[in-house]
This record gives C-alpha cells, sequence and structure tokens, in this order.
C-alpha cells in the first residue's frame, strides 16, 4: 500500500499540474479542445487523491506499522472507527484528506462546469493552483507513507487520548469541509476579476456553495466547542485558544459576505468590498492551517512544530499578490451602481453588520497574534487571555443581536419612520418587560458588568426572536387568508414560497437561541474535593454523594470511576459516572466527563484523580447554567441553512385584488441574514 499511495500522489501532482498550465493556455488561447484536457486531467486528479487516501485507510486497518504515519497514531487495539479517523488525526494524514476534499469539491464544479463554460473554466484553473500547492506539501514536506527506518515495531504508539471520542470522527472533517470549500467561491470570485465578467452571476451561481462551506464550518466550530466541553474536562467549551480563533476568523468574514452580497445583488453596491470578503476568507481559511501546522503559537489542538509553515507563508504571499494585481488591473469593472440614500435602510444594516464583523475578526486576530508580534518588537512573548477576547468581542456581539433585530424592520433605500415604529414596538416592549423580568429574578446589572451583559444578550435574543415570530406571522397570515389554511399551514407555505429568506430568520433564530446560551457563562459555579464512600458534596442546589468508585481494564485502555448519586432539594434524581482512562499504547490519561444536561443547566462531573495519600476519588463539579441552548441553537442554524439551500417553490396563481393585497401586506417585511433576501 505505501507504494501504491505515494505513486498515487506523484500521479496527481502531475495530473494537477497539467490541469493549471493547458486550463490557463487554453483560456489564453481561446482553445476549447485544450481545455477539455485540462478539465479531465483535473477529474483524473480526483481519482489518483482518492486512490492515495484509501490506501492510507486500509493501512491503517490492516496495522501496517512499516508506515511511519500510522506507527504514530494507530495501533493494534484501536478501534475502527479511530483507525479511520487516522487519515485526518495527524500532520500528513490532515494534509492528504485536505487534498482529497479539495480534489473532490473541484470534481463536482469541473462536472457542472456547463453552468457557464468560460468562467467555470478560470475558477477550475484557480483551484487546480490550489491542488498544486496541497499536492506539493503531501509528495515533499509532509509524505503520509514514508517508511520506518530499522525494525518494524509489533505495535503503534496510539491515537492521541483526547481525540479518541466519537465527535473527532466527525469535527475535524466538518472543519475541513468548511475550509476546503471557501476555495469555490473564492476561483469563481477571482476568475470573474479577471475575465472582467459582467454582472453578478458568479455570486448566483456561488451563493449555495458559499453557504454549504459556511454551514460546514459552522458544525465543525460547534462540534470542536462540545468536544472541548465534553472531553477536556475543564467545564468550558470555548477558551480563546489561538486554533480556535483560527477556526472563527474565515467564519466571521463569510458571514460577512453572505450579509452584504445581497446588496451586490439587489442594488448593485459593494462589489469591491465583496470581492475582498471572499479573498480575505480564503487567506485566512489559509492563515488558520498554518497557524495549526507552524508551531507559531501553543494551543492542545495545534500538531506538532514543523517546519512547513514557510510553505503557507510563501502560498499566502502569492496569493495575496495576485488578488492584488488583478484587483488594480481590472478594479474599474467592480464600481458600485447605486450609493447609500438613507441610514435608516436595509442597505445600511448591511453596512453596519459588515463593519461589526470585521472589527469582531480583527480583535480576534490582533488578540490570537500579539505573542508573536510582542516576541518579535521586544523580544517577550506577551500573551493576552480570555479577559481581553470577551471584553472586546461582548460587546461586538450584543450589537449584531441588535442589528438582527432591527434588520427585518427595514426596507431598501428608505424605511419610513412610521414603519419602523409600527413594526418595532412590540418586540421592544417585550424586550423591555423581559428585562425588568429578569432584574425582579435576582439578575442584577449593577453588581457585575457580566450580568449586565447576560441581562443584555437575553433581552435582545427576546427582541430578535420577536421579530423573527412576527415576520412569520405575517407572511402566514396573508397565506392563509388567500388559501383558506390555518396560520401554521400559511407559515410553511410561505417559507416554501422564499426559502431563502425565511431560511435567514430560521438561522438567525438559531443564533439568539445560542446567545442565550452564552449568556449563562457568569452563574456557573464549580467546586472540587475529595469524595470516599458516603463522601457528600454540596454545590447550588445539588448535593452529590459518592456511592462507589471502581475500575476496569479493557485491551486499549484501563480505566477507574466513581458512582455519584445526584439529589436535589433531598431527593434523589440521578447517577453519574465520570471516568479517567489510561490509554496503554500512548501511556497518557483522559477524562470522560459525566454530564447531566438540562434546559436550565448542566451538573457536570469531572474525575480528576486519586489523593495519592488517602486514596480517595478527587471530583471537580460545574453548574453551568443554560449550556443546552448553545447546542440546541446549532440545530436550529443547520434546519435554517438547509432550508435557504432548497429551491423555492412556485406560488399558486391569484387574482389581481389578491396579489395586490398580499404584496401590500408583505411589502414591510424583510431579513438581515445568512440567507435573506
Amino acid at each position: 500500500m505505501p507504494q501504491i499511495g505515494s505513486f498515487a500522489l506523484l500521479l496527481a501532482l502531475a495530473l494537477a499540474a497539467y490541469s493549471f498550465l493547458a486550463g490557463s493556455l487554453a483560456l489564453y488561447r481561446k482553445d476549447d479542445r485544450l481545455g477539455e484536457t485540462a478539465r479531465r486531467a483535473g477529474i483524473a486528479c480526483w481519482a489518483a487523491v482518492t486512490v492515495a487516501a484509501v490506501a492510507l485507510v486500509i493501512a491503517a486497518l490492516g496495522n501496517d506499522f512499516s508506515v511511519a504515519y500510522i506507527l504514530h497514531h494507530s495501533n493494534r487495539d484501536l478501534p475502527i472507527a479511530y483507525k479511520f479517523a487516522a487519515l485526518w488525526s495527524g500532520q500528513e494524514g490532515s494534509l492528504l484528506f485536505w487534498a482529497w476534499l479539495l480534489s473532490t469539491y473541484a470534481l463536482v464544479l469541473r462536472l457542472r462546469y456547463k453552468v457557464d463554460p468560460q468562467l467555470t473554466a478560470h475558477a477550475s484553473a484557480i483551484i487546480a493552483a490550489v491542488q498544486v500547492f496541497f499536492l506539493l506539501l503531501v509528495n515533499f514536506a509532509a509524505h503520509p507513507f514514508g517508511l520506518v527506518s530499522g525494525q518494524i515495531p509489533a505495535d503503534g504508539n496510539g491515537l492521541n487520548p483526547l481525540l479518541q471520542y466519537p465527535e473527532m470522527v466527525i469535527h475535524p472533517p466538518m472543519l475541513y469541509l468548511g475550509y476546503v470549500g471557501v476555495t469555490v467561491p473564492f476561483a469563481f470570485a477571482l476568475g470573474a476579476l479577471i475575465m472582467k465578467y459582467p454582472g453578478e452571476k458568479w455570486i448566483h451561481i456561488t451563493r449555495r456553495w458559499t453557504m454549504v462551506a459556511w454551514l460546514f464550518l459552522t458544525c465543525g466550530i460547534f462540534l470542536g466547542a462540545h468536544w472541548a466541553y465534553a472531553v477536556l474536562g475543564w467545564g468550558g467549551y470555548w477558551g480563546w485558544d489561538p486554533v480556535e480563533n483560527a477556526s472563527i476568523l474565515p467564519f466571521l468574514t463569510m458571514t460577512a459576505f453572505l450579509h452584504s452580497v445581497m446588496m451586490q445583488e439587489k442594488r448593485g453596491m459593494m462589489k469591491m468590498w465583496n470581492m475582498w470578503l471572499i479573498f480575505t476568507t480564503f487567506l485566512l481559511a489559509i492563515f488558520g492551517t498554518f497557524l495549526t501546522r507552524s508551531g507559531v503559537v501553543s494551543s492542545v489542538h495545534a500538531f506538532a512544530q514543523s517546519g512547513i509553515g514557510i510553505w503557507f507563508v510563501w502560498f499566502l504571499a502569492l496569493t495575496f499578490a495576485t488578488c492584488v494585481f488583478f484587483f488594480v488591473r481590472n478594479r474599474e469593472t467592480l464600481k458600485s451602481e447605486h450609493r447609500l440614500e438613507s441610514l435608516v435602510s436595509r442597505e445600511s444594516s448591511f453596512l453596519f453588520n459588515n463593519l461589526v464583523l470585521l472589527v469582531a475578526c480583527f480583535a480576534v486576530l490582533w488578540g490570537t497574534l500579539f505573542p508573536v508580534l510582542s516576541e518579535w518588537v521586544t523580544g517577550s512573548k506577551v500573551t493576552v487571555g480570555p479577559p481581553f477576547f470577551n471584553r472586546v468581542n461582548v460587546p461586538i456581539g450584543l450589537f449584531l443581536i441588535f442589528l438582527t433585530a432591527v434588520g427585518p424592520l427595514l426596507a431598501w433605500r428608505k424605511t419610513s419612520l412610521d414603519s419602523l415604529k409600527r413594526n418595532f414596538l412590540w418586540p421592544a416592549v417585550l424586550a423591555v418587560l423581559t428585562a425588568i423580568g429578569l432584574m425582579i429574578g435576582g439578575m442584577h446589572p449593577w453588581e457585575d458588568v457580566s450580568y449586565f451583559y447576560s441581562l443584555m444578550a437575553i433581552s435582545l435574543s427576546v427582541l430578535v426572536a420577536a421579530t423573527v415570530v412576527g415576520e412569520f406571522w405575517r407572511g402566514g397570515r396573508v397565506i392563509a387568508r388567500q388559501s383558506g389554511k390555518n396560520i401554521l399551514g400559511g407559515m410553511v407555505t410561505i417559507t416554501r414560497r422564499n426559502t431563502r429568506r425565511y431560511g435567514g430568520y430560521l438561522v438567525h433564530f438559531g443564533f439568539i437561541v445560542i446567545m442565550i446560551g452564552f449568556a449563562g457563562l457568569p452563574f456557573n459555579l464549580d467546586k472540587e474535593q475529595e469524595m470516599g464512600f458516603g463522601d457528600k458534596m454540596q454545590i447550588g442546589s445539588f448535593t452529590l454523594v459518592c456511592d462507589s468508585y471502581t475500575q476496569d481494564d479493557k485491551p486499549n485502555y484501563s480505566s477507574e470511576w466513581a458512582v455519584i448519586d445526584v439529589y436535589h432539594h433531598g431527593k434523589k434524581i440521578d447517577t453519574m459516572y465520570p471516568e479517567r482512562r489510561f490509554y496503554k499504547a500512548s501511556e497518557q490519561t483522559s477524562t470522560i466527563v459525566a454530564n447531566r444536561s438540562r434546559p436550565s443547566g448542566d451538573l457536570y462531573l469531572v474525575y480528576t484523580g486519586r489523593n495519592q495519600d488517602t486514596g480517595k476519588p478527587i471530583i471537580k463539579a460545574h453548574v453551568n447554567p443554560l449550556v443546552m441552548w448553545i447546542w440546541s441553537g446549532v440545530v436550529i442554524v443547520v434546519i435554517g441553512t438547509l432550508i435557504a439551500l432548497l429551491p423555492n417553490m412556485k406560488p399558486a396563481k391569484v387574482t389581481v385584488r389578491e396579489k395586490e393585497r398580499a404584496e401590500a401586506e408583505t411589502a414591510r417585511s424583510g431579513v438581515v441574514g445568512v440567507g435573506g433576501d
């Protein structure tokens, strides 16, 4: 298998290079036959990379420890699912996986070339250039089929214990699908700029590509957050780790792009802005992989330090220079057709939304790179932690929630004050009543600024929810009057008729549910103590009683855990089993958190080890309010995005009078969001 895999990678590199060179030459000469050979070479490249990826998986499943990569990331007793995940669990394998995903995206694009043959040919050549870079990496800088010198060990070193968790089988692929997927809209945007493509057709072609990449990236980020919460045992889900930050940077710019691109579609505005947003998103996606693999920053998520970082630096520099060159050369084609006419308009809400997202992006980037920059300038590394990121980004997040609430109430070009008052009054009243109710219930914002932020997050989220529900209600009511359906049926119909708009509403609703989950953070409790037989721990309204503790031994690991009975106001409600494992192959330990999750909050127990003197287990307990809302909100975001990706259902024919009445009642509705219209 190593020989087959190595040959397949070399063949893939040759095919990608031919696809790029022949494709570029065909575009210059306008030679369709040569262009067709380039397209077919790109398709063949996918087959070659697939053979290499399959060869590495077969080597892992077959315990072929003659391959150094398999030796370092697998062992005989490793479960099959994790052996398969060895494809992306290390430096070399993950780069091969990246190359395979990129070739798969390119395959779909090349098979659908008839959508716009000329623009697709440009995009195909650009993607082929990116393929060449990653195939150069796996052939010469991080070869996954390198062989072990000397005697072949009988067993491997095993997979990192932190990665032996079910979500780690799907978290990296989701994240990579998002990172790699950005390449397609980037290629179309650069191709459109190179060929001075008229109009906004490239945006229409890439809208679904961009939304799919955004969806995968969103899922990858939150799956990573859930993994950190469930495995690392520190009681949190986001620590502003440099690699976590690297994943959110392209997410922020792609979210900004999905908002502002509607201004270009509707009003012919922000063409230069949108071009650079998608360029920046691609560059940040590559920058994120650079951070993960270069060793520039320290992170529990990062791969081992290596010299591969310089490859990414040169690629980033070359890509940026290419974008600047064609932008300067062809910027005349990107002039806006209209100007901003009013600050109280849909256009202004998109503009503010973009500015705020980019400020957040810059703040995260600055905080992430500050240790590196400070070391370059002063010679000593100064690290900024979560307090800096929270202090900057929490107010930004609150302002984004406010914009999300106001945006649907604004019309294109200009919104009348009477219309704004009429639509904004009841949502604002509900938000104010919510804030008053929370303060009466004991949330006192004057005691701590974090309580103020939580109060604002929940109140503004109610504001957004009210506007979203109002939009569904108004649209559903119109359809109900036309068709005789009930209001719920009308809402379903109006959603199917404009999936992009109403799917966007659901995405917004999902994010404010996530924000409510974040709002519980200042009220977290934690406590740690030894717990022998019968010992008790009181935390919040819970009483924990240690019933017993025991041990077990399995082929891949040995473990010990405690049996903890949970009482609430004197009544037993559950039994929990926090566990600690020792993995034999890697000789490393890992925690398996016991978590009782409810809408009101989580009871989260960690077995941190034993006291060497007394032999008693040490249990750390956390009470984390509202965390379930975060994961529930992600599900709503996924559903909303999937709806926004669906084609619209054609509306039934109505009379002229019915149509006029429907247009009058829906004229006030709109959206600011991922799927907005």
